[in-house]
């Protein structure tokens, strides 16, 4: 699998369980007293973490990113929707542009 398209996934992914680490484990912790939600989503939010500061990193000569656009994208990764973001308008593009004709992002030729 390409980095670009995995990096993209692990944004998502990342981002998804930030978010239901935030607003269902955190809230079950403290208001309903069930510290089980946190047990099981902060692991998977912090591998996820991982894998995406990592894929970043290995994955800047891929999409062409700059130092500056590498540290904001690693910044992302603390923010809950930024990596939301990060996977549309920076990622994507750059798994468009690679993309073989005929397949999505690509006109055929006229």
């Amino acid at each position: 699998m390409d980095i670009v398209k995995t990096l993209r996934i692990v944004s998502v992914a990342e981002a998804v369980s930030f978010l239901v680490l935030l607003l269902v484990a955190m809230p079950l912790k403290y208001g309903a007293d069930a510290p089980v939600a946190v047990q099981i989503m902060g692991p998977v939010h912090g591998v996820l973490f991982l894998a995406y500061v990592g894929l970043v990193l290995a994955g800047r000569q891929a999409t062409g990113w700059d130092t500056k656009r590498t540290l904001l994208a690693l910044v992302a990764s603390v923010l809950p929707i930024a990596p939301f973001f990060v996977e549309r308008y920076w990622l994507k593009p750059v798994a468009d542009a690679g993309a073989r004709p005929g397949e999505v992002g690509e006109r055929p030729a006229v």
